[in-house]
């Protein structure tokens, strides 16, 4: 009998240390030192200006994970690559997302690393992310439209969530970036809608308020003529819904000469540029580089004294 105790004990022992060595696995497998941010939109977000040779030049410390199969870059939906762009889908173009990373690795200590993951869809209303309500809205979008939802299996919030969960396995989540509003140009209850968005992705993915700002850009700007700037006035409002959301503003990222809604890759780098300077302030650090960037509060916009 008291060999069978003994050895009952000894498997017992066994499998504490089975699973004590899977705990500590499982903990150094996530890097502390590496961070992650989501990126979520419209067109803008999506990227709409073509990239050109300057911006295919990355630090390996600036990664995006693949949030759809891209047999033509030679990337696979699930997996982390060095942020070469395009950072959305297979043929996509440069996004503030390119430039908010690179500011970040320019910036950060060199033990750390970023990371990207972007689900944005062209022409989308904010409800496409509404993860109780999208399917409404996805039966009345137009067929073009519909192409690109597919590519996220007909749900991007739920692909944003698929690839975030994995992500956690790799970083620490440590902010979201925004950029839409095209489509819901003059709708007063925007802030509203993008607070639910953002009370479900903190809830789904275990994250904390306080430490998981909300970076939300301008629409291209009165000074260059945007065709919906008039919403700026509503996406300022943002913060007074949002205790930890900031609105980066526009004001001077120069626009494409195709149309008045988006922005061309100049403006996206300069706008990257001021949503990564932002960020760096609410972790903690400064640019090396002074800069003129400015951050937009209550509808106005002001220079951004917090970045040396």
């Amino acid at each position: 009998m008291r060999a069978i105790k003994n050895k009952m004990k000894f498997k017992r022992s066994l499998l504490l240390l089975a699973g004590l060595l899977c705990f500590s696995v499982t903990s150094f497998s996530q890097d502390p030192n590496f961070y992650i941010f989501l990126c979520f939109g419209q067109s803008n977000m999506e990227g709409n200006a073509k990239f050109e040779p300057q911006d295919t030049t990355v630090d390996n410390r600036f990664k995006v994970l693949e949030a759809v199969n891209c047999p033509n870059l030679g990337r696979e939906k699930g997996l982390w690559y060095t942020a070469v762009p395009p950072l959305c889908r297979c043929r996509t173009g440069l996004t503030p997302a390119d430039y908010f990373g690179r500011t970040l690795v320019e910036n950060l200590p060199k033990n750390i690393r970023v990371g990207v993951i972007n689900v944005s869809i062209g022409g989308c209303k904010i409800e496409l992310f509404d993860k109780d309500n999208y399917q409404s809205y996805v039966s009345t979008a137009p067929s073009w439209m519909i192409g690109i939802i597919k590519e996220y299996d007909g749900n991007p919030y739920a692909r944003l969530i698929e690839m975030a969960k994995l992500a956690q396995k790799d970083g620490v989540i440590k902010g979201i970036l925004l950029h839409q509003g095209e489509s819901n140009t003059g709708d007063s209850t925007w802030p509203k809608k993008v607070k639910g968005v953002y009370d479900n992705l903190l809830h789904d993915l275990n994250l904390k308020p306080n430490a998981v700002p909300l970076l939300a850009g301008e629409l291209v700007s009165a000074d260059q003529d945007g065709a919906c700037a008039s919403m700026n006035k509503i996406i300022a409002r943002l913060p007074q819904t949002i205790p930890n959301a900031y609105v980066i503003s526009s004001s001077g990222c120069t626009k494409t000469s195709a149309d008045r809604l988006h922005f061309d890759a100049a403006g996206y780098r300069e706008l990257g540029k001021r949503y990564g300077i932002k960020m760096l302030s609410l972790l903690g650090y400064t640019s090396k580089k002074s800069d003129s960037s400015s951050e937009s509060k209550n509808g106005l916009s002001v220079p951004s004294h917090d970045v040396k």
